[in-house]
């Protein structure tokens, strides 16, 4: 999709699109002054890294949740140690990438504004423009959050692909969110990219006498098996079969046929809320997942955010200054 083209857009999804609450002090014109440009140099770096690379699309959206989900959306994932104990080296962190996409929109602001925006906007940004060049939904970006100086391996506590749905919901209300959003922004698996690694024993050894989790549809397992040996653990995995490359709802068509490749997709199934849901929206063909989705990624980037006089406009995502 052509940069003009994307930039009509977002101009035109934000007249018709998704409503915003204005919590803490964040503002879609926070830049106005400073740096009026600054969303449509991120967007441009965005669509020459992504529209060449499209896998970077689920990446950028990965890391942005990681970061909110620890510390709050301060851009602390960013943040580079010497010792390796930031939060980028905790074991759930170090498959995430595109940290190079963050890197070159932060260099172009320097450029351009120096000082001004900071990491953790860019990188709430990111996410958004990355996810609209592979066609998916556009979302606002309130403005306006400030980075943070503490970026800790001991801190990152993220939600489990093995966990059950107990956790994942205490997981999302410790966030301010909700059981909604936990089923909405799980419907994110439908670009998702995982190993083998990650779901070998759910399907050779669940409890330890070389059985397979009985919550898994027989068929599923069998084609995973066929693609996964048992000692195979980087063989990748497309969460959503067949619609990888496509940000739609059919991910909930897979969970309801039990074909949810982590114990987490699979557990959405077993609380009503999200049952119903998912549900609804097979039924529907994903009539309300798009707006559903944009909303649940407005309040999640208002996750614990740093405004006013709190932590600092980084020169480099990765360092604090």
């Amino acid at each position: 999709m052509a940069i003009k083209n994307l930039l009509v857009l977002a101009v035109l999804l934000s007249v018709i699109g998704v409503s915003v609450a204005n919590p803490k002090g964040l503002d879609l014109n926070y830049y106005k002054h400073r740096c009026p440009d600054a969303e449509a140099i991120v967007r441009r770096t965005t669509v020459q890294y992504v529209s060449r690379q499209t896998s970077l699309a689920a990446a950028l959206l990965r890391m942005h949740f990681h970061d909110c989900f620890v510390r709050g959306c301060d851009g602390s994932i960013l943040l580079k140690s010497p010792t390796k104990d930031a939060e980028r080296d905790a074991i759930p962190n170090l498959s995430v990438r595109g940290y190079e996409v963050v890197d070159a929109a932060k260099a172009a602001l320097e450029k351009k504004c120096p000082g001004v925006v900071s990491c953790a906007d860019v990188l709430a940004l990111v996410a958004r423009d990355a996810v609209l060049v592979i066609n998916g939904p556009w979302w606002p970006v309130p403005l306006g959050r400030r980075d943070g100086r503490i970026s800790r391996k001991s801190e990152v506590n993220l939600p489990s692909p093995f966990a059950g749905i107990a956790a994942l919901k205490k997981n999302f209300f410790d966030k301010g969110l909700n059981t909604k959003d936990l089923v909405v922004l799980s419907g994110a698996h439908t670009i998702g990219i995982s190993n083998c690694g990650l779901i070998n024993s759910r399907i050779y050894n669940f409890t330890g006498k070389g059985d397979f989790d009985p919550s898994m549809n027989p068929s599923y397992v069998r084609a995973l098996k066929k693609r996964c040996k048992p000692t195979d653990f980087r063989t990748s995995l497309e969460m959503d079969p067949g619609s990888v490359k496509k940000f739609d709802s059919h991910y909930f068509n897979i969970v309801a046929q039990k074909k949810g490749l982590f114990t987490s997709d699979s557990t959405l199934l077993d609380d009503a809320e999200t049952k119903t849901y998912i549900d609804t929206q097979v039924s529907t063909a994903g009539s309300s997942f798009n707006k559903d989705f944009s909303e649940s990624m407005v309040k999640l980037g208002f996750v614990e955010i740093l405004t006013g006089n709190k932590g600092e406009i980084r020169r480099k995502c990765a360092f604090v200054n």
